[in-house]
């Protein structure tokens, strides 16, 4: 069975896309830890990051880093933190997450999409591809 992120992915799953290329797919987080917080996935649905081969690691890490950058400005926050957890989905996905002190990365994390915000912080991101 295909992991939700598959799913995203083929588009039978509604999300807010960031970013996507032949390989790669970025989308925000539907419970964010901070505005702007995305997903950055492989499309092809690999459980472990570890497992991935060694270039797909590495063009995974540099989209990641693409969007990183992009989000950094977009959000104007001080710095964008980086989790890969793996345990939520089975779906190597890392976690972009905007923050401006230690504070607003808490273990273990909370927050709701905001569904009136999540176009705008969406369409900022986009714009600085």
């Amino acid at each position: 069975m295909a992991s939700i992120f598959t799913m995203i992915v083929r588009g039978e799953i509604p999300c807010h896309r960031v970013h996507e290329d032949d390989k790669h797919f970025a989308f925000l987080d539907i419970n964010p830890i901070t505005r702007g917080h995305t997903l950055v996935i492989p499309k092809r649905e690999v459980d472990q990051l570890f497992d991935l081969e060694p270039d797909e690691l590495a063009e995974l890490w540099t989209c990641a880093q693409v969007i990183a950058k992009a989000m950094k400005t977009a959000t104007k926050c001080a710095r964008v933190v980086t989790c890969v957890m793996g345990y939520e989905v089975p779906h190597v996905h890392i976690h972009l997450i905007p923050t401006n002190e230690l504070e607003d990365f808490p273990i273990p994390p909370r927050g709701t999409l905001d569904p009136a915000d999540a176009d705008a912080v969406t369409a900022a991101i986009r714009q600085h591809l």
